[in-house]
């Protein structure tokens, strides 16, 4: 290789996205009628953006002016609404200057971190981590520091053994909760102790609430704005995808006071100028319009997980660790096998897609992600049929 395009090697060093890998798998392959592929790999709805939303952007493409630049933090009308959802959801004020609006949750993770640390540094992160999470640190310089769950806890990690972790590098503990990969909601306890512990060390905390909304109604998972001083803290993201089935357009958030939100925006204005104007504008209205659509498909998909649920735990072979909306996280019934082997094996023998538990960090070769979101309730018997047939 010329050594002009010699890559960058804190990214060579990182492994390809486990989503590509795991698709890799199949590709080029035919399935049988009586046993079609079930991807149990990616997080996606289900289910399209509501009819009314799209029929909505339809009309909007005909604007001349929804073509162009927005703000590099997003639409002002966009940063009102998600500041007014914010505020009513956890029930304290949050300011529109104090939200950023970005190209998808992904984004917001990156530019937060960007805002935070820098090479060198550490940030302590929760295993089994989301993977991309662990990728942008390592391409970044940035050391992740593992932080394991102990046994029984449904896959929750404690405030008590991320302390110790805390040295002069460390930067921000970052959570996700309801968590992915695991699927597991964090009691508001834990969310608090953490919060507290980052507090007092003066470290920030990153927290992840991508699926906040799959919560039951009326449930508010912490108080954390209710405290005067979060800014100096808490730094908060989310993603409209999900609620809204807009994966595809790449819409997100980051909440935070308004020093960290300019070094934000900086390093937005570098990375995409500004986000998705049709991402901002769906975000818009369903902010505006389908919070009851979205709390329909959250009731079903809450039906889907306790289906699920409900077969994994009646299972002789495959232990439930955790489950959420999204995900459950089993350990495999296969001692002394990676879980690598054991979901390439569920592809080839079962035409099962599923992650690896390996792709979330070391320690985790027992497990495997089921990503049920995206399956109809008349597939979970299947996925339960072929769980319990396989390596039989």
């Amino acid at each position: 290789m010329n050594r002009a395009l010699t890559p960058n090697p804190w990214l060579a060093a990182v492994e390809p996205s486990p989503i590509g890998e795991t698709k890799r798998w199949v590709l080029g392959r035919n399935f049988p009628a009586d046993r079609p592929l079930i991807d149990l790999s990616q997080a996606v709805p289900g289910y399209p953006p509501a009819m009314e939303l799209r029929r909505h952007l339809g009309e909007l493409l005909l604007d001349p002016a929804v073509h162009g630049y927005t703000p590099i933090l997003g639409l002002p009308a966009l940063r009102e609404a998600y500041a007014a959802h914010l505020s009513s959801f956890y029930g304290a004020p949050v300011a529109p200057g104090e939200v950023g609006i970005t190209s998808g949750c992904n984004q917001a993770f990156c530019l937060a971190l960007m805002s935070l640390a820098r090479a060198g540094d550490q940030v302590i992160l929760p295993r089994p981590h989301y993977f991309n999470h662990d990728m942008w640190m390592r391409m970044q310089g940035i050391e992740p520091v593992s932080l394991d769950f102990r046994a029984g806890s449904g896959a929750v990690p404690d405030p008590r053994d991320a302390e110790p972790l805390i040295g002069p590098k460390t930067r921000a503990i970052v959570l996700i909760s309801p968590n992915n990969p695991t699927g597991s909601v964090y009691p508001r306890a834990v969310i608090h102790g953490f919060y507290e512990l980052a507090r007092r060390r003066g470290i920030a905390l990153i927290l992840d609430e991508t699926y906040k909304d799959f919560l039951p109604a009326g449930e508010r998972p912490h108080e954390l704005f209710s405290d005067p001083s979060w800014r100096d803290t808490l730094v908060h993201l989310y993603s409209f995808s999900k609620v809204f089935a807009l994966t595809g357009y790449r819409v997100g958030g980051v909440t935070t006071g308004t020093a960290l939100m300019a070094e934000i925006e900086k390093a937005m204005d570098c990375v995409s100028i500004c986000p998705p104007r049709l991402g901002q504008e769906a975000a818009l209205y369903g902010l505006k319009h389908l919070l009851p659509w979205a709390r329909r498909n959250t009731e079903g998909l809450k039906a889907r997980a306790d289906l699920l649920g409900s077969g994994l735990r009646d299972s002789n072979r495959w232990r439930l660790v955790s489950i959420g909306a999204y995900f459950a996280y089993v350990e495999h019934p296969f001692p002394g096998q990676r879980s690598t082997e054991v979901s390439k094996r569920l592809a080839d023998e079962e035409n099962l897609l599923t992650i690896p538990g390996d792709m979330f960090g070391a320690g985790q070769e027992r497990f495997v992600r089921l990503a049920f979101a995206n399956v109809a309730d008349d597939r979970i018997p299947a996925v339960l049929e072929r769980l319990e047939r396989f390596g039989t």
